[in-house]
Order: structure tokens, then sequence, then C-alpha cells
């Protein structure tokens, strides 16, 4: 109660406050940044910048739409983007915003070696005041993924404490931010976009608990809240469950055990593809949402269930006795302690999760209880990222994504990626994958990619080797005061918070 009382302190709006006309709004939905809020280190890669415009935005449809840029455009050979910004784009100081911002922001990101991946960029360069050409060494066309995600930043003001004291062009400015209590941030007087109704929007980090605590004295207008809290909605807020492709997948080592460079890589019982499928088949999702998720979210099938990249049809139904029967044609034959074997070989592995992830670990000892009638033993482990970091190449592991970019994809089923960070962690390699993946690379748009990301679900997905056993999409759950309207929200990306902030500029209040 230390923390609440002390973010309590801290603000404290009285209930007079929160009934004015149109109140300085307060939200408690987490998101504080551990590396401030500097976008070439990783800030606004999930949700919305907040103090910086990007070039690009996607509507609550996904679709893109000009934010900085007015045209985009991309050469024959796929290798040079040219960008036009629109003329009214300032500063929150004043100053204008020109190409030569924009040149600095990505060359500078490029090496940062932060959150925001520009490989492949060559350079970018200012050809004129508004106008902006970044080269890339080969095609890529995720790299587009930079223009709705990478904000801009001022040349001239940009250093080492920018991200503690950050100046964009976005639709606000910060006011203060006390770092672990709450960030107070006020309308940039400058934005080109509509003004916010909120003359002050405060976003407190006291945790869940105190979170809902705050909405229920009174004191927040908006909260994000787990599955388990889900339901505890206060007196005058409804809650938005919004749908979201930030999913929970149980990786399955695709190779047969051996070491690359002193690493255990591989797994004897889930490379046999028969255990693979048997695992997809066996598990009831349903069950899995209700009681894991208390029913707040929905079956997984996929990496990217409902944006245009998905695997069409790309789902599997719950067939216990499929599963048994495949188990049994492939010689798996239950033990007397009711363990399949194969010769010698035995239907066993652990199931990693981190440890103090409530969601995770249900998720682990659930799944573990719905593969013993297949005869499969699962022994759910928690432990730390470090330690998982050590086995996640030899043993299955409870892993969540979820992205806006078909780059995902990529970044979970290139074999050239085996054992990059977190990217494909269980080493799935398949030529025919790699190459439909190349063609998308290769694509004159993003929207021309987007039926050759798909077919290569039909070679990694449960039609094909099923390379991960996809659980559960989370729903991001929001408890909302009736007097505030969010307007359409987007299906949100991994990380439940601040993605809701991607319309923040829209947010209306609704109440006299």
């Amino acid at each position: 109660m230390t923390v609440l009382r002390h973010a309590f302190a801290a603000l404290l709006l009285s209930t007079a406050a929160l009934q004015a006309e149109v109140p300085d709004l307060v939200l408690a939905i987490g998101g504080e940044p551990d590396t401030g809020f500097d976008p070439l280190l990783g800030w606004g890669a999930y949700g919305n910048p907040l103090f910086q415009s990007t070039l690009l935005k996607r509507d609550a449809n996904l679709a893109t739409a000009p934010d900085l840029a007015t045209t985009w455009s991309l050469s024959e050979d796929r290798k040079v983007w040219t960008i036009t910004l629109r003329g009214d784009a300032r500063f929150a100081d004043g100053s204008p915003v020109t190409a030569a911002d924009v040149a600095f922001t990505f060359n500078t990101a490029k090496g940062a070696a932060g959150a925001v991946d520009l490989a492949v960029m060559v350079r970018a360069e200012a050809i004129s005041s508004d106008t902006v050409q970044i080269s890339l060494d080969r095609p890529w066309i995720t790299f587009a993924e930079a223009f709705y995600t990478l904000g801009i930043v001022p040349a001239a003001a940009y250093g080492p404490d920018y991200g503690r004291n950050p100046l964009g062009s976005g639709p606000f400015r910060m006011v203060s931010w006390a770092e672990g209590e709450q960030l107070i941030v006020a309308p940039n007087p400058h934005y080109y976009g509509a003004p916010s109704p909120f003359g002050q929007i405060t976003f407190l980090f006291t945790g869940e608990d105190a979170g809902l605590a705050a909405a229920q004295a009174g004191v927040a207008h908006m909260v994000s809240v787990p599955a388990q809290l889900a339901d505890a909605v206060p007196a005058h807020f409804h809650a938005v469950p919004v749908q979201t492709v930030d999913n929970r997948g149980l990786s399955l080592p695709f190779q047969p055990p051996h070491e690359v460079d002193g690493r255990n890589i591989g797994n004897a019982v889930t490379a046999d593809p028969a255990i693979r499928r048997a695992i997809n088949m066996g598990i009831d999702r349903d069950l899995l949402v209700e009681v894991a998720l208390n029913g707040h979210g929905t079956p997984a099938f996929g990496p990217a269930d409902g944006l245009p990249w998905a695997g069409a049809g790309d789902t599997i139904a719950y067939d216990l006795q499929g599963a048994l029967n495949v188990l049994d044609a492939a010689g798996w034959q239950p033990g007397a302690d009711g363990v399949r074997r194969k010769g010698a070989l035995i239907a066993a592995f652990p199931i990693n999760y981190p440890a103090g992830d409530a969601t995770r670990q249900a998720l682990a000892e659930i799944a573990a209880e719905l593969l013993r009638p297949l005869g499969i033993a699962a022994t759910p482990v928690g432990s730390s990222w470090d330690a998982i970091q050590r086995v996640m190449h030899a043993e299955p592991v409870v892993f969540g994504f979820g992205s806006h970019s078909p780059y995902q994809l990529y970044s979970l089923f290139a074999a050239r990626l085996g054992g990059v960070d977190y990217m494909n962690p269980s080493y799935y390699a398949n030529p025919a994958v790699d190459a439909l993946f190349e063609q998308a690379q290769a694509a004159e748009s993003l929207d021309a990619s987007f039926p050759l990301w798909a077919a290569a679900a039909e070679h990694y997905g449960v039609a094909g080797d099923q390379a991960w056993a996809w659980l559960v999409n989370l729903d991001h759950v929001y408890l909302v005061s009736d007097c505030l309207d969010l307007g359409p929200t987007q299906i949100e990306p991994h990380g439940h918070g601040w993605p809701i902030t991607a319309s923040i500029a829209d947010w209306q209040w609704t109440c006299n």
C-alpha cells in the first residue's frame, strides 16, 4: 500500500476535479520505459510515442494513414524509399520538423544499438528541406515498419538526456516525470492535428492492484487489468476488452539434439513430427482460455491470427482421439506408468515459463495436464529469463509475441535467425518457408507482400510442420470511466497497457 499512498499523494486529484466538465485525465496502464522516452532506444515501438510523430500511422483497422509523411514511394529495385513531409509540423518548442531531422533520426537510430532494427539501411539523406531518401542494402519490405514506430527527434536538441526530456512534434509534451510513480503530459501547442480536449494527462506507474484501487477510489479514469481482475469493474466504469495478437505459445524445439557453439540445440521428443501434431491436436484451447484467462481471450493457432499475413484457415480442431491415433501410428507406445515410449525414448519434457508471470504459469500447468491423457509427461518449470535463455533451444518454453508487422513471422521461422536473441528459439528450418520470406521481402509494397507471408503458414503452421503449439491470444482488458470515449480500438500487439494509446489523440470526454 506504500506505493499506492505515494501515488495518491503525488496527484491527489479530488473527486470534484474528476467531475469537472473536461477533467485532467488519469490513467493507470503501466508502460513506463526503462530507458526513458527515447524512440531511438525503442520507445513507441508498441502504441503511440506520445511526444514524437512518426512518418506513418495505422488507423483502428490497421490501414496505413499519413502522419509526418504526405507521400512515400519505393524505387523499382526496392532499395530506395523517397518520403515527402508535411510542411506544418513543428516540435513542441516551435521549431520546424525538416527532412534533416528525419535523416538524423534514422541514421542515429541505426548506430544506437537499441531496439530499432535498421540493419538493412545504408543511410538516410535529406535531399531537400521536405524530402528524405532512405537507401537499403537489399530489398526488405518490412523495413517500412520503422515508418510506423520510429518517432522523429530534433537533430538540434537530441543528446544523452533526451529520454528524460523528450522533445517531439507529437500530440503531447512532457510536464514532469517521477520515475516509478507518474508521468504528466500536456497538449503540444504546436501539434498539427486536432487538439486534445484534456488539459493534462497523468500516467500512474503503480502496478495492477494499485491501479485498480485508484479507479475504485475515483482517482483514475482508466486502468489496464489482467484477466484475473477483469471482472472487478468499479461503479461508473465499464470494461473494454480489446482484441489482440498478444499471443502465448509453446515453442517446440524442431531439430534432433546436437551442439552448436557450446549450446545444446534440439530435443529428441519434440523433433518428432508426430509429437508436435499430437500436441496441437490434443490441447483444448477453449479450455485454456476459460481456465487460464477467465474467458478473456481467444484460442491461438498462429502468431498472427486475424491479421492479413496470417495463414488462411490455419486452425486445428481439438481431437483427443485423433491425437492418440497419431501417436499410435508413429510407434509411441504407452508404458506401465502411462507415459509413451518409442524405443528408449520417453515422451517427456519440461515446459519452462518465467516465474512471477501468473498467466504463463497457468498456461504451462494446464497444458501439462491436457497432455497427460496423451501419454506425454510435461513438467512445468518456473525460472528466471536468464535460466530460460540457457535451455530455450532444447526445451519447450511458454513464449509471448505479437506484432503489427509480418516481420514477426520472419523472426520466428527464418532459418538464418535460429538462436539469435529470442528469435527462432526452436531453430526451425524449412527451405520452402525461407524462399517465400525472401519473395515477400522483395515485394513492391507491404500489402503486396501479405499473400506471400500467408502462404508460408502452409509449411510452418498446423497444416504443415506444426513448429509451435500456439495456445491463446490474450484480451487486453481496460476498465474505463463511463465518461471516457476511446473510439474504435486496434487489434493490439504484445504488451498490455501502452498500445491502447495508439488512438489517444482522438479520445473524448462525454460527460458535462
